[in-house]
């Protein structure tokens, strides 16, 4: 799959507009009754960044990024503003074997949980901690959101995160189509963007 590591432009995206999408299918039966489906067991994130243009610099640079990333064709990192950030979150506990852990992001709403692997956190804001001491033995793969320590933590140690993350994303369209709406100047409607899943 075809992905670049470069963010887009950040001016634009504090703009726009989207969140988490679900997939649920509702069946009703013939006395009013639901039968609701989860197609999805994680959300996939969809986002509208027509909103965020407000000059002419930025559609100059809208429009460049768009050719680069060939439409659709080449994934991106996408900063949501709405929910970036991820504080003193558990990965994982030590077991003096395994050094590789995944950074995750858990939301909880009393006894419900959803966790949310993190594929693309920011360079330079990842910290981690064993046991709530800062430590530095360790490496961070940006592409892939996986820490790796030189040497296994100790058994039963819990090993917490704090770091900003980037959504992975394309475009989901290869046309953009412009409103001419004075000389020199134009608008967009809609130019969506879509998440992109790693297996």
């Amino acid at each position: 799959m075809s992905f670049t590591e470069i963010r887009f432009p950040e001016n634009i995206s504090y703009g726009s507009t989207g969140g988490p999408e679900f997939s649920t299918d509702i069946v009703t039966t013939h006395n009013g009754c639901e039968q609701r489906n989860i197609n999805w067991s994680c959300a996939r994130a969809r986002y509208n960044i027509a909103y965020g243009i407000r000059s002419n610099e930025q559609i100059q640079e809208l429009i460049t990024f768009f050719h680069a990333r060939k439409g659709k064709a080449i994934g991106f990192r996408f900063k949501d503003w709405s929910d970036f950030t991820a504080i003193n979150q558990e990965i994982g506990i030590g077991n003096n074997e395994k050094i590789i852990f995944q950074l995750i992001k858990i939301y909880i709403s009393e006894k419900d949980k959803h966790v949310r692997v993190i594929k693309k956190p920011v360079h330079d804001t990842v910290k981690i901690y064993l046991n709530g001491a800062e430590t530095k033995k360790y490496s961070v793969n940006y592409s892939t959101g996986e820490i790796t320590f030189t040497k296994p933590p100790v058994k039963d140690a819990i090993i917490t995160a704090s770091f900003e993350f980037d959504i992975p994303v394309r475009f989901d369209t290869d046309y953009l189509n412009a409103s001419i709406d004075n000389y020199g100047s134009c608008s967009w409607n809609n130019i969506p963007l879509v998440e992109v899943k790693f297996s």
